[in-house]
C-alpha cells in the first residue's frame, strides 16, 4: 500500500492501529478522526492566526501513539490539504515525529517551509 487513496485509507489505518485498550470500532474511529480536528485547527490558524498549540500537540501525540510514526505521518499528509502542510510540518518537526526514511522517500516534504511564528510559540513551551 504505497499510495493512499480513499479506497484503501481505512484499511491502511486499521492495519497500523495499535491501541491495546481499544474497546471497539467507535474508539478506533475517535482516534482516527483526530485528523479532522487537526485540519480544523490548522485551517483556523491559516485563516485567522489563532493558534491552539497545546490542543494541536495533544491530538498529534495521541494520533502518533496509536498509529505509529511512519503510518501516522503518511495518513496526515494524505488527509490534510497541501496548503496546510506548512503547519503540520512545523509541529511534526518540533515533536521530532517525521521519520528519517520518510524524508528520503518523500522529497516534497523538504520543499515545505515551516512557520516561524509557530516555531517561536512552540519554543516557549
Amino acid at each position: 500500500m504505497d499510495d493512499l487513496n480513499e479506497d484503501n485509507f481505512l484499511l491502511f489505518a486499521i492495519k497500523h492501529y495499535d491501541n491495546p485498550e481499544c474497546r471497539g470500532m467507535s474508539e478506533f474511529h475517535e482516534d482516527l478522526n483526530r485528523w479532522v480536528y487537526l485540519k480544523r485547527l490548522f485551517r483556523r490558524y491559516h485563516n485567522t492566526g489563532e493558534l491552539k498549540e497545546r490542543l494541536i500537540l495533544n491530538h498529534l501525540i495521541t494520533f502518533y501513539n496509536v498509529f505509529g510514526s511512519k503510518p501516522a505521518t503518511k495518513m496526515l499528509f494524505y488527509k490534510i490539504e497541501p496548503d496546510l502542510h506548512y503547519i503540520l510540518k512545523t509541529f511534526l518537526v518540533f515533536l521530532n515525529y517525521i521519520p528519517d526514511e520518510y524524508n528520503m522517500e518523500n522529497s516534497f516534504l523538504l520543499k515545505i517551509e515551516m512557520d516561524l511564528r509557530i516555531i517561536r510559540i512552540l519554543r516557549k513551551l
